[in-house]
């Protein structure tokens, strides 16, 4: 299974933490959550860490879903 990519995280002035999925913001934190979050992300690999966050993990069956015949367009 491939390790998640294309994750970044940007820290506003307030303390929020907006978690960005290929430039769109998948999640926002605040507060202990925001906290906890960068501490997590500052010993582990952050991209695993922003997927684990968001819940957008990779599940392994995305190739075989796009071929399936309700997927083409």
């Amino acid at each position: 299974m491939p390790s998640p990519s294309g994750f970044s995280y940007d820290l506003r002035p307030d303390g929020t933490v907006v978690v960005l999925h290929r430039g769109r913001a998948a999640a926002k934190l605040r507060g202990e959550r925001a906290a906890r979050f960068l501490a997590e992300s500052a010993g582990g690999d952050p991209q695993l860490v922003m997927a684990r966050w968001t819940g957008n993990y990779k599940r392994g069956n995305e190739r075989t879903a796009s071929r399936h015949p309700r997927n083409s367009r």
